[in-house]
């Protein structure tokens, strides 16, 4: 039936890590049924099978205590998020006869634990606070919605108990790079509801916007709500971006989180990522002069915050205005990544530290900071700040949220003080979390699926003492690199999913096999919640190994999640009765491979489906090219067009190099380079001094294809005139002189400076 097909001769080894395959071999085996079992996620503290099912169908009412406010609200979200995925009205009602959904209050016990009890005669939810109903009626919701189906459902009679692991279970979204509208933040706040995520920390004020009303000082909004994007030198102007978020705005978005158990944590940054605020108003800043255009930058600015009474009036002011829109307990405000160069440099600042009896800037952040703790703590409020705050002293009630790995944490606890961990990268939501054409821009460390469900909250460089200082975890979406509302939601989800069962599941729980075959329903749940989350766990992966003259390409399949691959090279779509995948396969050149992870018998998305013919096993694009070094290793989003889909370009912004290694050189004779140029717009200090070009050879500058190694005989240049006023994709092609079978390329660009930058896209070799 495949006759252009056979398995790998012996010897080669599989790039396909055996776990999955044993574990896509062990599923492809369970009967389709298995999978449509009913299961919770986040994992339940216990679930323990009863006897029989309930039948829920239309008009099944759900009955709430009289003048219980939380169980109508709890009762509300169930029939609302009920109706939207399985299209079944539900009906909410003070009493009933018959089979019905109970809401009840119990004993108080662990804060938002809840009992569902689900039997023939009906299904109870049992909570002590208004949390615990809440979540019971996630749970419920879950149980109602097994499949893709509409309409009535049988449920199984079963037994919850369950309660969270930590208080703590958090999302961070930055508003302040790009603004995401009202409507989203509230689609945001309804995802994780259903994944008992309870904190969205909200970062609305950095160096490249400010997106809170803020009604004594309107210029913050006016001048620095909005910013006209970077462009490459000589590129047409972008149009302006932004946006801000009225207080009413605001009101109605922190009403709606509560009704969902979600509190939100807004952030102000302070006494660094202040260029938003210094442009709407000079005289907060030091008196340094703010470059022109430097609010569509990224990375680390210089400019901070006077240290003057004026200045905190401005900041308690500002403060005063979020308190009244924010009844969370803490208020965020920032701390990190202060440099303190434009400190030292103003004689008035240093006066200010030698009249306080500060020894040196490190104490003046300390300084700073513990002065807004004290006027948060008077107002009722807890401060809690990036793990910088712990330098130079941390202020006596502050909590800590550890971002440079866990040490902040862990120091911030051993001296008593409470802590969130939210370590970078292994929670940074703004790296890739895969390698493939879908991915769109972002950092560029890989942090998959698996990675984030693996994260281990409990480390053992915490002390037993300490644990209870921990308040929970945390992952970020940092949106330098995330442009659009759909990238947001692509970049969060699934891995928020992962991390709601870190979060809330008892510790030692894990099993990611469990996890995925649970996480598939969900994903359906949230989609009719207006979700439209990533593929990357489930796309099917190659690598592909040729050898010139050989009519074979040998090609490696593989997915993040470990499901079952099938394949075809028929042309037709995998099906559920398609050859299962079981290892490295030899495809006769050329050969239409399609191939899909498969969940029970349905394809899920990121199939795979290309033609392996001679070009497509000698060409590379960036993501299966190595970079050179892994400095700041970034998925850099081209700057055109304006509108539409843009390239990216996975680099390392501090030495612009690729490697393609291991490269089918014998019989091409020539090299196609297809490029792109970005605006150099990185606020790195003083390592903008260590990137270093060769000297360009054309007034345009060129491409240069070493082998061997980066020092290795140059052995084509592609000049970039052709390029240089193409604002988008341009390929360029070169002869190549007779070369071994195969060799490392090492492939680089000629320049006179930064900027622009130019990202390589695809490398082709050719006949």
């Amino acid at each position: 039936m495949f006759p252009s097909i056979r398995r790998c001769r012996k010897g080669r080894a599989s790039v396909f890590p055996r776990r999955f395959l044993s574990l896509a071999l062990l599923t492809a085996a369970l009967p389709v049924a298995a999978w449509a079992e009913p299961a919770l996620l986040p994992a339940p503290v216990s679930a323990v099978a009863g006897s029989g099912r309930l039948l829920v169908g239309p008009g099944t009412a759900i009955i709430v205590p009289a003048g219980d406010g939380a169980a109508r609200n709890a009762a509300e979200r169930l029939a609302e998020w009920t109706l939207a995925a399985r299209g079944l009205k539900l009906s909410i009602t003070t009493r009933a006869t018959g089979p019905a959904i109970r809401f009840r209050r119990g004993a108080s016990g662990v804060a938002e634990s809840y009992a569902l009890d689900i039997g023939p005669r009906g299904a109870t939810i049992t909570a002590g606070d208004d949390a615990g109903l809440l979540y019971g009626a996630v749970s419920l919701w879950q149980y109602l919605t097994p499949d893709r189906a509409r309409g009535a459902v049988a449920i199984p009679a079963v037994s919850v108990k369950d309660a969270p692991r930590f208080r703590w279970r958090g999302l961070m979204l930055d508003s302040a790079r790009h603004f995401q509208s009202p409507d989203y933040v509230r689609h945001l706040i309804d995802w994780m509801a259903v994944n008992k995520l309870n904190t969205l920390h909200w970062h609305l004020v950095d160096d490249q916007g400010w997106r809170l009303e803020i009604r004594k000082y309107p210029r913050l909004t006016e001048v620095s709500g909005w910013r006209v994007p970077a462009t490459a030198p000589g590129a047409p102007p972008l149009p302006r971006t932004g946006g801000f978020y009225t207080q009413a705005e605001v009101r109605q978005i922190v009403a709606y989180a509560a009704a969902r158990n979600v509190t939100i944590v807004p952030e102000i940054e302070m006494p660094g990522h202040a260029l938003s605020a210094i442009r709407a108003y000079p005289a907060l800043g030091t008196g340094a002069p703010v470059t022109p255009g430097a609010e569509s930058d990224w990375g680390v600015f210089p400019w901070l915050y006077n240290v003057d009474d004026a200045t905190f009036g401005f900041l308690e002011d500002v403060l005063t205005e979020v308190m009244a829109l924010f009844p969370s307990r803490y208020i965020h405000v920032g701390g990190d990544e202060a440099v303190k160069d434009q400190w030292k440099a103003s004689p008035a600042i240093q006066a200010r530290m030698k009249a306080l009896g500060i020894a040196d800037e490190d104490g003046l952040q300390s300084w700073f900071v513990q002065r807004m703790q004290r006027f948060l703590a008077a107002h009722g409020r807890r401060l809690i700040g990036w793990d910088e705050i712990l330098e130079g002293g941390i202020a006596p009630e502050a909590t800590v949220m550890s971002w440079r790995g866990i040490d902040g944490a862990v120091a911030a606890a051993k001296a008593g003080h409470d802590a969130v961990l939210s370590p970078s990268p292994a929670l940074y939501l703004d790296n890739r979390q895969g390698f493939g054409p879908l991915e769109p821009p972002g950092r560029g460390n890989l942090i998959d699926l698996a990675s984030v469900y693996r994260f281990d909250p409990a480390p053992a460089a915490i002390p037993a003492e300490a644990r209870r200082h921990i308040l929970g975890v945390q992952a970020n979406l940092w949106t330098e690199h995330v442009r659009t509302e759909q990238r947001a939601a692509w970049m969060m989800f699934p891995r928020a999913n992962a991390l709601a069962e870190v979060a809330w599941s008892p510790g030692g729980s894990q099993d990611f096999a469990g996890f995925v075959a649970r996480l598939v329903p969900q994903l359906d749940r949230m989609r009719a919640l207006g979700l439209e989350p990533a593929a990357s766990a489930f796309a099917v992966t190659t690598a592909t190994d040729f050898t010139p003259g050989d009519p074979h390409a040998i090609v490696t399949l593989a997915d993040q999640a470990g499901l079952p691959l099938r394949y075809t090279t028929d042309g037709s779509a995998p099906t559920a009765v398609s050859p299962l995948y079981a290892g490295p396969l030899s495809v006769m050149l050329p050969t239409r491979l399609r191939a899909a992870a498969m969940f029970g018998a349905r394809a899920m998305p990121g199939a795979f489906d290309a033609t392996i013919d001679a070009a497509y096993v000698r060409q590379r694009s960036d993501e299966q090219l190595a970079t050179c070094t892994d400095k700041v290793r970034l998925a850099v989003e081209d700057d055109a067009p304006a509108e539409g889909r843009r390239a990216s370009f996975l680099t390392d912004i501090l030495n612009p190099c690729w490697l393609y290694r291991d490269a089918p050189t014998g019989g091409a004779r020539r090299i196609a380079l297809t490029v792109g140029q970005f605006p150099f717009n990185f606020q790195i200090g003083k390592d903008i001094d260590n990137i270093r070009f060769r000297a360009p050879g054309t007034p345009d500058g060129e491409f240069e294809v070493r082998a061997g190694s980066c020092d290795g005989e140059r052995i084509a240049v592609l000049p970039l005139a052709p390029a240089r006023n193409n604002p988008e994709l341009t390929r360029l092609v070169a002869p190549l002189p007779p070369r071994a079978a195969r060799e490392t390329l090492c492939i680089t660009y000629t320049a006179r400076g930064v900027n622009p930058m130019w990202g390589l896209k695809q490398v082709e070799l050719l006949p």
